[in-house]
């Protein structure tokens, strides 16, 4: 009868998993509280593993936070993709309604993110530029494959330059946004699509 005590085999996860669930701890942390006030030892309670684990995983907390940057930078990607074969303009208010949801759900993490950054940590920085990098780099394909957008090779270097521009707009948009400026996200999502559609117009 000791085999159907209802006792439950715990799995053993491997280390992918255990990162995985480390980071996905951290992700809900950081989104809900300023990262000072975050706390290693509370990671780890929740994932159920020792200190000394999550250290093995992550060295500082800085690495930590710049993982979990890293992975939700990632997954914004996948979030925002453009659809193949649809107009960007038809693509553009549905992609930063998705963007601004992300950012107001997880404000503490986007502040901390941007703070961080600003105050020179090497560990951020290096993912920040990455993120920005391949926003830039998404945004500029979508263009690239829209028909009524599509740019000639010369036009290039502007181009990117623009969008990195907006991509900074943006950024400064949502950081006043999540500061308390007196706009509905509506209100944030056309002025970005504006501002963005005024970057591409031939």
């Amino acid at each position: 009868m000791a085999g159907k005590q209802g006792e439950r085999t715990r799995r053993r996860l491997s280390t992918e998993e255990r990162r995985e669930q480390l980071l996905t701890v951290g992700a809900r942390l950081f989104s809900e509280s300023p990262y000072d006030d975050v706390w290693i030892e509370q990671v780890a309670e929740i994932a159920g593993v020792s200190r000394g684990l999550l250290y093995h995983y992550f060295p500082t907390k800085r690495d930590f936070f710049a993982a979990v940057v890293e992975r939700e930078s990632k997954r914004m990607l996948r979030m925002t993709a453009a659809v193949p074969g649809v107009p960007v303009r038809d693509q553009l208010a549905a992609g930063l309604d998705t963007f601004l949801e992300y950012v107001e759900a997880h404000a503490h993490g986007f502040r901390a993110f941007h703070r961080a950054d600003a105050a020179g940590d090497q560990a951020v920085r290096k993912v920040y530029r990455q993120s920005l990098a391949a926003q830039e780099r998404q945004i500029l394909a979508a263009l690239a494959a829209d028909p009524e957008i599509g740019r000639a090779g010369e036009d290039q270097l502007e181009l990117r330059i623009a969008v990195r521009g907006w991509l900074a707009f943006t950024t400064a948009v949502c950081l006043e946004w999540l500061r308390g400026a007196e706009l509905s996200r509506d209100q944030v999502r056309d002025l970005c699509a504006r501002a963005l559609l005024g970057v591409i117009a031939p």
